[in-house]
């Protein structure tokens, strides 16, 4: 894979599909359906994963390619691919909170070596350069030539007192839980795959996820936590995170800085 022209596109892709989004985001309204698991779908998701798609064929013609507007469609059985999720956090968007992002990666044996994520409504676009290194770009985004880039890296946390964040929207119990065997200085909640770029940036050590996910809610966000230096394992036994897993299902997971001493 040509890491450098991949980029470049998946880049450019996340800009577009940020812009098709923020359109209908801006319109007066909009119409919201409901999945067969009861999730909620938007012009907007089905807009961005045209565009996307449509741009990632074109330049990548031989690579399977997992999207989670086209998920019934899939292959069962591969390792390596592009992955995306279109708009993650559609219930942030639908509630116009802003946390939403445009998620594009490239999973390599199992794992996400390169992606981008950006966060349309909040102007951060974070991604992975070609050499794999996380930074996060400062606005406003030209599609064709990449602005200020700014390294970014995870914490060192501090065990007597940890910056946690959580999801907005799917937070419970069991969460707070596990949570609660930590000392937290403090907390957060984001929507969407922003809670992997708190921790890449440092602003946040910990998330744990202890809820269904699917690969393309998690490949981008964990490819740039994984470019910051962070770390992402699975919450039962702390085994190393992989993907293409039967159905593009996730197991409950941990992301976080290395020097948390995390806890079962």
């Amino acid at each position: 894979m040509d890491f450098e022209h991949l980029m470049r596109v998946m880049r450019r892709l996340a800009l577009e599909a940020g812009d098709k989004i923020m359109e209908i985001y801006d319109s007066p309204d909009f119409e919201v359906k409901s999945k067969s698991d009861n999730s909620p779908v938007t012009e907007a998701d089905e807009a961005a994963d045209a565009l996307i798609s449509a741009g990632l064929r074109a330049e990548f013609p031989d690579m399977p390619l997992v999207t989670e507007e086209q998920a019934a469609s899939h292959s069962q059985d591969v390792s390596t691919f592009l992955i995306v999720d279109p708009l993650d956090g559609t219930k942030e968007f639908v509630k116009r909170r802003g946390d939403f992002t445009v998620n594009i990666a490239y999973v390599e044996n199992g794992k996400p070596v390169r992606g981008v994520v950006y966060a349309p409504a909040k102007g951060r676009l974070f991604y992975t350069l070609a050499e794999g290194r996380a930074v996060e770009e400062d606005g406003p985004f030209d599609k064709e030539r990449p602005g200020k880039q700014h390294p970014i890296t995870v914490s060192m946390p501090d065990n007597r007192g940890l910056m946690v964040v959580a999801s907005k929207s799917h937070r419970d119990q069991a969460t707070d839980d596990y949570i609660g065997k930590y000392a937290v200085k403090d907390m957060a909640s984001a929507g969407s795959s922003l809670k992997f770029c708190l921790v890449a940036t440092g602003e946040a050590d910990l998330y744990p996820r202890l809820g269904r996910t699917m690969e393309w809610d998690t490949a981008a966000g964990d490819a740039v936590l994984r470019g910051a230096g962070g770390e992402m394992i699975r919450f039962d036994d702390h085994a190393p995170f992989t993907y293409g897993k039967p159905g593009f299902e996730n197991p409950f997971f941990i992301a976080y800085a290395p020097g948390v001493l995390l806890v079962k």
